[in-house]
């Protein structure tokens, strides 16, 4: 695995609350934001500074929360309050040599059971788009999805790379109850509600998979990072998986 050396990226970083900052590093999806993200976000957990408590990325930006306290005691933190202190740590972090890896990321299949009771949607998204139910499952299912970040509720993977043909609006009234697994398409994104939520997005399918539970090691099945691919089941396999 080769190190990426002497890394510096460009961000600019604003005020968030009273114990946390956010960096910025653009405003669009991509793969290289992702990977500035990542980045830094290793960096930073790798160097962090007095009263650093954890850092959380998004699509372009990476906010990072701390105990305002500690920072604001911390005489190894120049400046006056802890906007300050914080923003200066991190402008001094990112000019100074690094070595940052590759963090290994998993490629996870979602085994997915579309339309019918599983995916109410599916028929209005393909009658938007002017195309079959199947075509409509063969577009989504034959992508790999990159995980630009979690957020919503715990375990919720925001999808991107989708195929432009299935970009669909959110619905205009949300529902107040969508069942745990659900896969939904909102813009250009998808993603999988982890936990029974109310919620927006069109449901073209539902996965057996628990995406989220507080009990195991790493509570959630996705990070940000990861690869997907969504692999079609029929209800019969749905069940099997449950069981």
């Amino acid at each position: 695995m080769q190190p990426l050396t002497d890394i510096k990226l460009g961000f600019s970083i604003y005020y968030l609350s009273e114990n946390a900052v956010t960096l910025e590093f653009g405003h669009e999806i991509s793969e290289d934001l992702l990977q500035q993200i990542s980045s830094f976000n290793q960096l930073i957990n790798h160097h962090p500074f007095t009263g650093f408590e954890t850092a959380v990325p998004a699509y372009g930006t990476l906010s990072i929360f701390y105990d305002p306290i500690q920072v604001i005691r911390a005489t190894d933190l120049p400046g006056i309050d802890c906007f300050d202190k914080v923003s200066a740590y991190l402008y001094q972090l990112n000019n100074q040599p690094a070595q940052i890896h590759n963090v290994p990321y998993n490629l996870i299949t979602i085994p997915t059971c579309y339309g019918g009771i599983y995916g109410e949607d599916l028929e209005e998204v393909a009658a938007l788009h002017n195309l079959s139910a199947d075509k409509v499952i063969d577009l989504h299912s034959s992508t790999i999805y990159k995980v630009y970040m979690i957020g919503f509720v715990p375990g919720f993977a925001y999808l991107g790379g989708m195929s432009a043909q299935l970009a669909t609006p959110r619905k205009p009234s949300p529902r107040k109850v969508i069942p745990k697994g659900s896969v939904g398409i909102a813009g250009e994104q998808t993603g999988i509600y982890p936990l029974q939520t109310p919620g927006g997005w069109q449901l073209i399918g539902r996965t057996p998979l628990t995406l989220f539970d507080a009990t195991r090691t790493q509570p959630a099945l996705l990070k940000a990072g990861d690869q997907v691919v969504f692999k079609p089941i029929d209800h019969h396999q749905f069940e099997q998986y449950r069981d």
